[in-house]
């Protein structure tokens, strides 16, 4: 795949994605939405940093056994049970993700839910990527 990520200059400068990506590629992989879940499915992690790495993780191994890399991600969703708590760990969450997946970001949005399938999760992620 090759990716172009597209920053306007009139949009606000971003941190920890890019406005837009142009993807060309010859396969499209939708990514469901993972949770913290563990080989058991159980819900680990106590704080969000924990279930943000643990689901990052999930996510990327579904992409991984599609032949796909986390620069093959277009697009990404987070949703999370607590946007101020998201925000007040942006830091760390970025560190999660730059260890994971680097720093080739995808488009991306966050949005705050009332909660999620497991009721003890507090984040999930979603997306696809655009593969060669």
């Amino acid at each position: 795949m090759t990716a172009e990520r597209v920053n306007p200059p009139t949009l606000a400068p971003p941190t920890g994605f890019s406005h837009a990506v142009v993807a060309t590629g010859t396969r499209v992989v939708f990514l469901a939405g993972q949770t913290a879940l563990d080989e058991a499915g159980r819900v680990v992690g106590a704080t969000l940093p924990d279930q943000f790495r643990r689901a990052l993780t999930n996510l990327l191994t579904a992409l991984h056994t599609t032949g796909g890399t986390p620069a093959d991600l277009a697009r990404v969703t987070v949703y999370t049970t607590d946007v101020a708590a998201y925000r007040a760990h942006a830091a760390e969450l970025g560190c999660v993700w730059r260890d994971l997946a680097g720093r080739d970001y995808p488009a991306m949005a966050v949005v705050e839910v009332v909660r999620l399938w497991d009721e003890a999760a507090l984040v999930e992620l979603d997306g696809f990527a655009v593969l060669p």
